[in-house]
Formats: structure tokens, sequence, C-alpha cells
């Protein structure tokens, strides 16, 4: 009698979870299709901000809600990569660009420019990144600098000196390392420092 019973216990057990398993596999493809979609979309409407900021616009948030708006381009011409720089680094905003620190040099100004991002997003290109690489910083329609890398060091969180003022321009760039750590945010950080080599308002 028990067994008669439960066989079809088990086969309707069977039969929701055949059901279950293609739906949550839909919903998950679905949940990827999304996030795609929305990186995407966001990508657009911040070179949309940007256009307007290259207008001459300030402050040009890329959505209504937005905590955050695009300072500058940075172009590295010999791994073909350009990012556009978001202003703060907060986590809403890294989630879509490098972010300028607020505390830091604005680009452009004499001091200490700080851009962070997350290795393996926005800023999966700086492991690439040798001595000599040019990085290019646009902040405006006819304001370009370029910088040459420096120096490439590992240091700790804890290490503030890289984020110290600058006595000549500077331009710094820092992730998390290492770059192909399992889970994020360990106490090391993978630095770049750049020169300004040239600063021109026609370029």
């Amino acid at each position: 009698m028990m067994k008669s019973f439960t066989k079809p216990v088990q086969r309707r057990f069977l039969s929701l979870l055949l059901l279950f398993l293609p739906l949550y596999g839909l919903w998950m493809f679905g949940q990827g299709v999304w996030i795609h979609a929305k990186a995407q979309l966001a990508q657009v409407l911040l070179e949309s901000a940007w256009s307007h900021t290259l207008q001459g616009q300030e402050e040009v948030k890329p959505w209504p809600w937005a905590d955050t708006w695009p300072v500058g381009r940075l172009t590295v011409p010999r791994l073909g990569e350009n990012r556009i720089v978001l202003a703060g680094a907060s986590g809403a905003s890294l989630a879509f660009g490098p972010g300028h620190l607020f505390n830091t040099a604005s680009p452009g100004q004499a001091g200490n420019t700080v851009i962070v991002g997350h290795r393996d997003t926005h800023f999966d290109f700086v492991r690439e990144l040798v001595r000599g690489d040019r990085l290019v910083f646009q902040t405006g329609v006819n304001h370009t600098l370029v910088y040459t890398v420096d120096d490439l060091l590992v240091v700790n969180d804890h290490h503030r000196d890289i984020l110290a003022p600058a006595g000549e321009e500077t331009l710094t760039l820092i992730t998390c390392y290492p770059f192909d750590a399992i889970r994020p945010g360990g106490p090391l950080r993978y630095v770049v420092i750049a020169r300004l080599a040239l600063e021109s308002s026609y370029i």
C-alpha cells in the first residue's frame, strides 16, 4: 500500500522538477539578456551625455536619477581602448564606467588626478599597460591631455600616498589586484602612474 502511494508522489515530483528546470533556465537566460541590454543602453546614454558636455553643457546626467556625469574620455591608443570617465567613485557610478575621485585634482589641473575602475569590466585593459604607453585624456572639445605611463605598482589599500597631491600633473589609475582573483575587494591595488607629456587646446 505504501509503495503504491509513494510512486505517484515521486512521479509528480519528477514532473514538477522537469517543468521547473526549463523555466528556471529561461529565467536565468532572460536575466543575462536584461543585464547585457541594460549595460548597452547605459553606454548609449553616457555617449549622449558626453556629446552634450562637449557642446559646453556642465554636469550632464546620463539619466535623470544618476548621481554622476561624464568628466572626460580616456583613450589608450596602443590598445585601442577608450572609456568615458564619470564624476565620483561610488559603487553606483563604477558600475557604468571608471570614476574620478572627487578629492583629487580635476583633470587638466595641476596635481594628482586619480581615476578608479573595476579590474574585470571598464579597467580590464589596465593589466596590459606598460611603461611608455600614452594615455590620452579629453576634457573638452578643444582640450586634450597626453600622459606617459611612468610607473606600475602593486600596493596595499592602506597605502594612501598614491592619492597624495603631486607637484606635477599626474594621472593615477587604480584597480583591484590580483586581476584573476575570484573574490573582489581584497587588500591589494594595482596602480598606474602617468606623467603629463603634452597639453593641447587643438588636438
